[in-house]
């Protein structure tokens, strides 16, 4: 998965955002965050007119995470307009997942 988010790009990608955008905290030795990949790939391609989908390594970009209280990965944030609107964490079903987003449209 491409769209990779990190502390210097965050503003721009996440909160300039015109469209709903979906970060990922995650990290490389999280084995559940790893699961998550294959599901949050199908998501960012089958609704990417409704969806912008990121990734932000919680150990490569540590300054975000601890601004938005990340406190366990993976943790998930959907963000509208450049603020909050929901938060889950853990893994998810595919279902579940794009069931959340949809809340958000």
């Amino acid at each position: 998965m491409s769209n990779i988010v990190t502390d210097s790009n965050f503003e721009n990608n996440v909160i300039k955002s015109e469209q709903l955008v979906l970060v990922d905290f995650w990290a490389e030795w999280c084995s559940p965050c790893k699961q998550m990949l294959p599901t949050l790939e199908e998501i960012s391609h089958d609704m990417k007119k409704q969806v912008r989908v990121f990734k932000m390594d919680v150990d490569e970009s540590p300054e975000t995470p601890v601004k938005y209280g990340i406190r366990s990965i993976p943790t998930f944030k959907l963000f509208k307009k450049g603020e909050v609107v929901s938060t889950r964490a853990g893994l998810l079903t595919k279902a579940a997942m794009v069931d959340w987003i949809k809340e958000y449209f």
